[in-house]
This record gives structure tokens, C-alpha cells and sequence, in this order.
């Protein structure tokens, strides 16, 4: 990309964009569908960071709309889910708690979840000089009459009046039949962060949040639940969008959920994109066979390069007032500023946020690197837990045979997404600043009068645009 006149600050570049037709966003990122990339931790952040997260559908329908209800009732300062223990468990259960999570500070309920009556709670210190480990936890946890409490509705500036009053490092929230909703933890509250860029929707002020469906039959039951579930955006989410099934589908979801927003996909192509739009797609997402775990267009031979996937699919869809997420492929901050600044509303990641701590997994050390597993949609692993139904519309005996179109591999640890996306914000901002663009909208005016230029560079250019001529050097990204 050719750089342009700078006469403005980093500070004045605008990246807000849409996803769809009726949702935007303060930062042009989305996080895919993969059940190594996103679940409630990895959507709850990106949301609050100004993006939002997919869920992804290796879920049962039950289990897909319970994360989605979970991003939903987040509220920032207040954990809805917490881990509880009953009466009856034993010093032994918090230890092994304490070993896992790294706290032991657990609220203690009748029944031993969420939502139970309120019997007390337990903490480090409770359990600190207890040598028979199998001693229950009635015996020896603060019970309930003895526990500072706030009723549900709390604001979080009263909760932490009470925390500071009481000195207690855990504030328990209970409805009017003495049911825990919530709980809120001093060392939160410290860390607490305002996000004055969150996703909310505008009237709840609740986070935003999408879900992934296929296109079967029993989808549509999926789709209604997950709306039920309170979600704002579904993704119709198939290696090949342009089919009867995913037409069908996008119209029954804009024929049923008047409100919902739908993004269909994935095309590569302007005709692909046409069928979608007229079957009421809000937006698309474009890419096949680019993303860093995936082979179709090795096993299918079927795709296309994604710049101009992403170029043409944009240009068209520009037209008809559908915005598009370039959907892999992206491995740096410049990939991300290539492909907004190539007609991209968002920009849709898997590998990048893989190595997040909010992604789904636990991290494993190989050759003394620290690594989470990530793997494509088109897996053999990932297929046998549910995805097939991505790459295969019909069930019947003909595709009992599973053709793999991704591989499963590690990525290496990225630490927390508080840090990383303001770092990839920072990077975009940078790269919009060097071509002189200050906002998307200025960038695509200039694509499309010929003002913004793009030109291809030769092996030896591109070796040069990167790091060459050390014996060694070490790369941080902040």
C-alpha cells in the first residue's frame, strides 16, 4: 500500500465501523467461530474492547445458548458464574479448586451451584490450618449470618463501599430468597476497568454478542433459541455460502426474527454475494481456503486469493449497503490494515486471538514455549465434535466418509486481550495514519476514485519489508 500525506495525529484516526447493517462497532474486529477461539470468556472481552466475539456451534443448543446468556448477563465488576461448593464438600475439593484456578475463595450454597440458597463461604484462611483434608465444609466455612451481603440491583460503587466497610475480599449477591446471583471479589475491583468503547446495545446496555449456526433443519431450532438467548447477530457459518441450504436458511431467519441481524457466508465471488444479499443477508463474510489451520483449496481446489476476494466481494456488496468481514489470512496488524483498507468492514480472527488467555483450552509447554492448541473447523478432531455440518449440508450415508479441509496444530501464548487489542487497535491506527487515510470511510472513498494505490511486491521485495541481515534477534509485540 502506498503511504499518503500525513496532516493529523494517531490520535484522531477513526476506526469504528459496521458489522452489519444495524450493528456497529468502535473497533473493527471479530472473533471466529471456532471452538478453540470463542466462548463467553473470548466474547465478554472482545465486546468490552469494542469488537465482539462469534460463539462458535460445537455445542449442543442448550449448551450454545447458555454462553450466549452468559456474555449477556456480564456485567462489568460482577462474576455471574461463579465456582460454588456445597456444605457437604470437603477441604480437599477447595484445595484441588485452589490448585486449578489459583483462589479459594468459594461462595457455598445449598446445592453446590449457582443460583442456590446462600449458606456461607469459605476462604484461604479458613482452610489454611486444616490438616484432615477430609473434614467438610459446614464445619469450618463462615456461615451465612456472619457474611456481608448486597441484594441484587447493587451498583458497583456501593458494592465496593460495603467491601471497603466490611474488609472482606468477597461480596456475595443474593435475590429476595436469599439465592446467590453474583459475586464480587475485592481483587476485581482493584483491577476493575471502565471500557467506555464497549459493544452494548444501545437500549439493555448490554454486551453484544454473536452466534454461529449451520444450515440443517434442526439449525432452526438452534437460531430460535439463541435468539430466545438474547443474541444480537447470527452467522450462517459454511466453507461454501453460495447453496440452496444457506438461502433458505438466511430467509427463514429474516422471516422469523424480524430484529435479528444476519451475516451469511462464506462467498469469494460477487455472483456468491448477490444470491445472499437478495436472500436478506445483513452481511458477508469472504474467504476460502486462506486461513493459517485450513486446506480446501489444497483438497477442494476450490477458493481464491483473499485481497481479491475481499476487493471485489466489497466493491459489490458496497452497492446494495451490506458491509463484509475478511475472514483469514490475517496474521499481523498490516494483514488487518490490507484488508479494511480493501473494502473490509471487520476483520474476522482465529490464530491471532488462539493464544489469548481468553480462548478456550489449557496452555501446554513444548520445547520450552508455552502453546494452546488451535485447530480449523474442518479438522478430523473438529468435525467428529460437530462441525462436519460446515462442509456437509445433507445427512445421509454418502457422507459417512469425512474429508478433512483443516488441520489441528498449537499457537504460542499472546497473554490477555486486555493488552493484545489495544496493541492490534494501535497497529491499525498506525497504518491508516502512514497511507493518510484518518478514517475507513476516507480509505474506501479513496480506493474507489484510484487515490489510495496498492502495488505487488516481488520475493525479493517482500524479503526485504521484513526482518533479514541479523544472525538473531528476538520479536516482541509489545
Amino acid at each position: 500500500m502506498m503511504p499518503g500525506h500525513i496532516n493529523f495525529g494517531l490520535n484522531e484516526v477513526d476506526i469504528s465501523t459496521k458489522l452489519t447493517k444495524k450493528i456497529a462497532l468502535k473497533v473493527p474486529f471479530v472473533s471466529s467461530p471456532m471452538d478453540t477461539v470463542t466462548e463467553h470468556n473470548m466474547a465478554i472481552s472482545m465486546a468490552l474492547q469494542g469488537g465482539i466475539g462469534i460463539i462458535h456451534s460445537n455445542f449442543t443448543i442448550d449448551e450454545q445458548a447458555a454462553e450466549v446468556r452468559k456474555v449477556k448477563r456480564y456485567k462489568n465488576g460482577f462474576i455471574t458464574d461463579p465456582i460454588c461448593l456445597s456444605p457437604d464438600n470437603t477441604v480437599m475439593d477447595v484445595m484441588e479448586l485452589k490448585a486449578k484456578h489459583g483462589y479459594s475463595g468459594i461462595p457455598i450454597t445449598i446445592n453446590g451451584q449457582m443460583g442456590g440458597k446462600l449458606m456461607g463461604i469459605v476462604s484461604n484462611r479458613d482452610i489454611t490450618f486444616i490438616d484432615d483434608r477430609s473434614m467438610k465444609l459446614k464445619e469450618i466455612m463462615t456461615p451465612r449470618d456472619k457474611l456481608a451481603v448486597a441484594k441484587e440491583g447493587v451498583e458497583l460503587v456501593e458494592a465496593n463501599e460495603i467491601l471497603k466497610e466490611t474488609k472482606k475480599g468477597k461480596l456475595p449477591v443474593v435475590n429476595d430468597n436469599d439465592e446467590l446471583v453474583a459475586l464480587i471479589a475485592r481483587t476485581d475491583l482493584l483491577k476493575n476497568i471502565e471500557f467506555s468503547e464497549a459493544s452494548k446495545d444501545p437500549v439493555t446496555k448490554q454486551l453484544l454478542v454473536g452466534a454461529a449456526i449451520g444450515t440443517r433443519p434442526e439449525d432452526r431450532d438452534r437460531a430460535a433459541a439463541l435468539v430466545e438467548a438474547g443474541v444480537d447477530v447470527i452467522v450462517v457459518d459454511s466453507s461454501q455460502g453460495d447453496s440452496l441450504y444457506q438461502i433458505e436458511i438466511v430467509k427463514h431467519l429474516k422471516a422469523s426474527h424480524e430484529k435479528l441481524q444476519v451475516i451469511a457466508g462464506n462467498v469469494v465471488t460477487p455472483a456468491q454475494a448477490l444470491r445472499l444479499i437478495q436472500a436478506g443477508a445483513d452481511g458477508l463474510r469472504v474467504g476460502m481456503g486462506i486461513g493459517s489451520i485450513c486446506t480446501t483449496q489444497e483438497v477442494c481446489a476450490v477458493g481464491r486469493a483473499q485481497a481479491s476476494a475481499v476487493f471485489h466481494v466489497a466493491k459489490f456488496a458496497r452497492k446494495y449497503g451490506v458491509p463484509i468481514l475478511a475472514d483469514g489470512g490475517i496474521k499481523s496488524t498490516g494483514h488487518i490494515t490490507k484488508a479494511l483498507s480493501l473494502g473490509a468492514s471487520c476483520v474476522m480472527m482465529g490464530s491471532m486471538l488462539a493464544g489469548t488467555d481468553e480462548a478456550p483450552g489449557e496452555y501446554f509447554y513444548q520445547d520450552g514455549v508455552r502453546l494452546k492448541r488451535y485447530r480449523g473447523m474442518g479438522s478430523i478432531e473438529a468435525m467428529s465434535k460437530g462441525s462436519d455440518k460446515r462442509y456437509v449440508w445433507e445427512n445421509n450415508s454418502a457422507h459417512s466418509i469425512k474429508v478433512a479441509q483443516g488441520v489441528s496444530g498449537a499457537v504460542q501464548d499472546k497473554g490477555t486481550l486486555l493488552r493484545y487489542i489495544p496493541y492490534l487497535t494501535q497497529g491499525v491506527r498506525h497504518g491508516m495514519q502512514d497511507a493518510g487515510m484518518k478514517s475507513l470511510s476516507q480509505a474506501w472513498e479513496a480506493l474507489y476514485n484510484d487515490t489510495l494505490r496498492f502495488e505487488i511486491r516481488s520475493p525479493a521485495a517482500q524479503k526485504e519489508g521484513g526482518v533479514h541481515g541479523l544472525h538473531s534477534y528476538q520479536k516482541r509485540l509489545f
